[in-house]
């Protein structure tokens, strides 16, 4: 089974780091977040990956050159200003007709692939989205008459999920991207939801993107104090 990584966005959100290199390439303790993300598939024998580049792919394409890893990882340019649908597209024919995964190169949990994979395949749809609980930035207060009755350091958000990427997808989800233009979180999902084609994985464990410096500071220091949820010794 191959894994498609989302890596070409231009990161705005983090452009203290992303000025001088793509997302994906920041570090998180001496490696960068897409080999964590690889390496947490590889562990579940998923090890042949597609990367989809856009925004400074060459750096991108030189590391892999150099890689160390006994994966089998195709680095194609999708694209400067290709959306996450159009990007989807244009690896169509390294998919065929095969089941595969597909997730962002920035954004790391623990969830179970393998067990993520046999949900997919029994719920019979076209895709599966893991969906997972993210905490609030900040901590929350109930307050009344002036006085805090209840505080809450970084809450689940209550009752909701959202998208937390790490899909298993059918070769059928193509039909519902148009082109470059096709965002595969709007349309294409949307679409898919209407049909009762997408499924959600719910997952309540570790969930994280790495937007801001900040999180790239909590990341790394997961990692450095051997406390990485995502990481499978």
């Amino acid at each position: 089974m191959k894994c498609v990584i989302l890596a070409g966005g231009f990161g705005t959100r983090f452009v203290e780091e992303t000025k001088i290199r793509p997302k994906p390439l920041i570090e998180i303790g001496d490696h960068p977040i897409i080999w964590h993300i690889m390496k947490r598939y590889a562990n579940f024998g998923i090890d042949d990956f597609v990367v989809c580049c856009g925004y400074k792919a060459d750096m991108i394409k030189n590391y892999f050159k150099t890689f160390d890893e006994s994966w089998n990882v195709s680095c194609i340019d999708t694209g400067l200003k290709t959306m996450t649908g159009g990007r989807l597209k244009k690896i169509q024919k390294l998919i065929k007709d095969e089941t595969f995964c597909c997730t962002y190169g920035d954004t790391l949990n623990d969830v179970d692939i393998r067990n993520l994979i046999d949900f997919h395949k029994d719920s019979h749809t076209f895709a599966t989205v893991t969906a997972c609980k993210p905490p609030e930035k900040y901590g929350v207060l109930t307050i009344q008459k002036n006085f805090v009755t209840e505080f809450k350091e970084k809450p689940l958000l209550e009752g909701m999920w959202v998208n937390g990427g790490y899909f298993v997808l059918e070769p059928t989800i193509f039909d519902y991207i148009v082109d470059d233009s096709t965002v595969w979180e709007k349309e294409p999902l949307e679409n898919l939801a209407k049909d009762k084609k997408l499924s959600a994985y719910e997952h309540t464990g570790f969930y994280k993107p790495m937007d801001t410096f900040s999180d790239k500071t909590y990341l790394e220091n997961l990692w450095n104090q051997g406390a990485a949820p995502w990481q499978i010794c």
